[in-house]
């Protein structure tokens, strides 16, 4: 069985990687962020090309089994159709053009949590839309809120996959993993589970991408004063920082300056790890911002990947912004029981 696969808006290739280690074969693939594209190339295959997938010609796409991937759509609307003058409405319309001409056996659409609440202009919900649509185009669609750290990623990382198949109703594979360990589960990967074995930071060895961050001495001082499972409410009031000020006030955003707790998963990683003031980033045990190294990790990436990348934020992104591969590897291999 070949399952060949084209994949749209593939980054750095989280999703391709674990849909390649399930034994996907990924014919075709497009990104437009060019230090993404090369990275892929390195660790996933040459099948990529950068380009603006609204510009391309959908034609030369080849034929597949299945289409993997997920625009960015919080402004995604029906009404009006196409007359979209929002980029990501004009890309999830290009993602609909896109399945309709491969015509695929299935299709794996991976979002943001927040497409659950997003509404368009004239208030429908738009995954409501979405889902209608996919369904007018010919495939039974399931959802789900998927919790990545339900299946073994250090992490817990929430975010809304939408499968769809020719045949059949997808069912989601059962989650392996839970807070306890209780219900035949095994316990959540923690944190120290996933980069407790790495050298310090900044010491030369078998790990690139483990340098120490750079931060400044107010963000070592505050680093200094959040313990794990702590947030900003540690940080001492003499701090000149009014957003801290805010934040003490006025509540909200548990996460920020937030450091992780050893035994336990790290919140979402998302492409702002290298400051401590965007979540949950400071290292359990030592007074600093996780390296990009420890990020990989807790993404699931492999040792093994390597970067083409010129700027740090431009690694920061691939990071951020993928799906989890072993994730990715569950869910593609769940999905096999649908296309043999």
């Amino acid at each position: 069985m070949n399952n060949k696969t084209v994949s749209l808006f593939s980054g750095g290739g989280g999703l391709d990687l674990g849909f390649k280690q399930a034994g996907y074969n990924i014919v075709w693939a497009i990104d437009n962020n060019q230090d993404a594209v090369n990275t892929y190339k390195r660790n996933v295959g040459n099948e990529i090309m950068c380009g603006d997938i609204t510009a391309i010609d959908i034609n030369d796409i080849p034929k597949a089994d299945i289409v993997i991937g997920g625009p960015p759509c919080q402004s995604f609307s029906l009404a009006g159709k196409r007359q979209c003058d929002d980029e990501r409405g004009r890309l999830v319309w290009r993602y609909l053009d896109i399945i309709k001409q491969v015509s695929p056996k299935a299709f794996l659409f991976e979002n943001v949590v927040g497409l659950i609440s997003a509404k368009d202009k004239q208030g429908h919900k738009i995954l409501d839309g979405l889902l209608k649509t996919f369904e007018k185009a010919g495939y039974h669609v399931s959802w789900h809120l998927v919790n990545a750290a339900d299946y073994g990623v250090p992490q817990l990382r929430k975010r809304v996959i939408i499968v769809g198949l020719k045949d059949g109703l997808f069912e989601f594979p059962i989650t392996t993993h839970n807070d306890e360990g209780t219900d035949g589960k095994k316990r959540y990967v923690s944190v120290e589970d996933a980069i407790g074995d790495l050298p310090m930071a900044g010491t030369s060895g078998r790990f690139s991408e483990h340098d120490y961050p750079t931060m400044s001495k107010l963000d070592q001082y505050i680093c200094s004063h959040v313990k794990p499972g702590g947030n900003y409410m540690d940080i001492p009031d003499e701090v000149p920082s009014v957003r801290i000020k805010r934040l003490k006030r006025d509540g909200g955003h548990t996460t920020c300056y937030g450091r992780m707790l050893p035994d336990k998963p790290a919140y979402t990683i998302n492409t702002y790890f290298n400051r401590p003031n965007v979540g949950c980033n400071i290292h359990y045990k030592h007074d600093r911002i996780i390296t990009l190294r420890e990020a990989m990790r807790l993404q699931t990436f492999p040792d093994s990947y390597e970067f083409v990348s010129k700027s740090k934020q431009g690694k920061n992104l691939i990071v951020g912004n993928a799906v989890p591969p072993h994730l990715a590897f569950v869910l593609a291999t769940k999905l096999k029981e649908y296309l043999s």
